[in-house]
């Protein structure tokens, strides 16, 4: 007789069976509040791999007695989301079962016209709408979408939530319970498992199909039984940080090896392509730079490999950018010549745009000046004039320090002698726009 999977079995049916997430949960917390008031809304639910965002939805939409409706973005199109909002309509009725609930998994996955589609579902109140998403909603979510749901982010479960599980799942799985098994030692369990509570169970259950009746499994045995040769060594749950951080700062530090070393740290450890292939681009451009901004498109480029192949074949392209942003030259320039505009512009205020750079494409912004006297740049001589373009109080002032390599360094002598040149030439060529 087949069983469905360990974790299907022990999935909660109420928020009281839950594990982790008390800061979405407990008591006076939004999901809470929301199913005790049976006030459900249209949110997302942003989290790693296995840490109940499709049992939250489903807890939600059957402790308020709405219907539920549920699709896989990887596997659904158009014309299956056109078929739920169909079935949703005769199902809405605000005095018995309420707004439906339809719940999408994986939905960054959708395209704009899909996401487009379910925007007009919500703003009609046709489907309270619950996305779960491992990726960052900022990034992958419709804006207008995004602005009429609520983003609850999930944490991987802690240790202690996953140990809890493990008690869970020998105490009380009618499969496993009668085993009588015991995991007193349960480190290597954990540190596999990486905070996902389905991967945990998938784990138990294998060592549940291999185990003795009344067998203590040690370390040794868990390693024996689950193939792997080594336990991970992070007791406090932060492995995911702290190789990120590693291979950030190793490919800072142009350490080559180090830095592919971590990536493949990461890709065994079963850590998102997509995650590092991101990374990759934020470290070409905060600390890469100007020094090779060649790095940023070949980053961006790896992005894109990664999206189309996925693994094992992705491991290919993130090896080839890490290694070429760990040996290109380094600097930090753009990054802190905006994070110095920035501050300047909190301290300051919006000061007004000099008259001779403001547009004016009305004869009454001609007559007030705007535009007047502006030096066309393409008119002189080396593309460049004496003109000011900051505004007049923040003249001189300096938010950009070219860093010290020969790429930086060419490029502000070269502007430096056609400014001194623009200074010494008395030249008229002026045009407006």
């Amino acid at each position: 007789m087949n069983h469905p999977p360990l974790a299907e079995r022990l999935r909660p049916k109420n928020l009281a069976e839950c594990i982790g997430q008390e800061h979405l949960t407990g008591y006076g917390k939004p999901i809470e509040v929301m199913i005790r008031s049976r006030q459900p809304v249209s949110m997302i639910l942003w989290g790693p791999p296995g840490t109940g965002k499709t049992t939250l939805a489903e807890i939600i939409a059957h402790s308020c007695q709405r219907t539920f409706f549920t699709l896989s973005a990887v596997s659904a199109g158009v014309r299956d989301v056109r078929d739920i909002l169909e079935k949703a309509s005769p199902e809405r009725n605000l005095f018995s079962k309420g707004t439906p609930v339809l719940f999408i998994d994986e939905i960054h996955r959708f395209n704009k016209t899909q996401q487009d589609g379910l925007l007009q579902a919500v703003e009609r109140g046709q489907i309270i709408l619950i996305g779960a998403t491992t990726e960052n909603p900022s990034f992958e979510i419709n804006k207008a979408l995004l602005s009429r749901m609520h983003v609850y982010v999930l944490n991987a479960l802690s240790p202690d939530d996953l140990s809890r599980l493990v008690d869970r799942a020998l105490g009380s799985d009618t499969l496993i319970r009668p085993l009588n098994l015991k995991i007193p030692e349960r480190e290597v369990l954990i540190q596999m498992a990486c905070g996902d509570g389905r991967k945990l169970l998938n784990l138990v259950e294998i060592i549940a199909l291999n185990a003795g009746e009344g067998e203590v499994i040690t370390p040794e045995r868990c390693l024996q039984i689950l193939q792997r040769k080594t336990p991970y060594h992070d007791k406090t749950g932060e492995e995911h940080y702290n190789l990120i951080s590693a291979f950030i700062k190793s490919v800072r530090n142009s350490d080559a090896d180090a830095a592919v070393y971590y990536l493949a740290r990461m890709l065994d450890a079963g850590e998102d392509p997509i995650f590092i292939a991101r990374r990759l681009i934020i470290l070409a451009a905060e600390d890469v730079g100007l020094a090779n901004p060649t790095g940023l498109v070949l980053a961006n480029s790896t992005f894109d490999s990664v999206h189309k192949i996925g693994m094992p074949e992705a491991r290919i392209p993130l090896s080839v950018c890490t290694i070429y942003l760990a040996q290109s030259p380094k600097s930090n320039t753009a990054y802190t010549a905006i994070d110095n505009a920035l501050a300047e512009v909190a301290r300051s205020g919006q000061l007004p745009v000099p008259l001779h750079l403001r547009n004016a494409p009305t004869p009454l912004m001609k007559d007030l000046g705007y535009g007047q006297d502006y030096k066309y740049a393409h008119h002189f001589e080396g593309n460049i004039t004496d003109q000011h373009c900051l505004p007049d109080s923040l003249i001189g002032k300096t938010f950009y320090h070219p860093g010290n390599n020969e790429r930086e360094q060419q490029a502000i002598k070269r502007i430096q002698q056609l400014r001194k040149e623009a200074g010494n030439h008395d030249t008229t060529g002026q045009a407006n726009l």
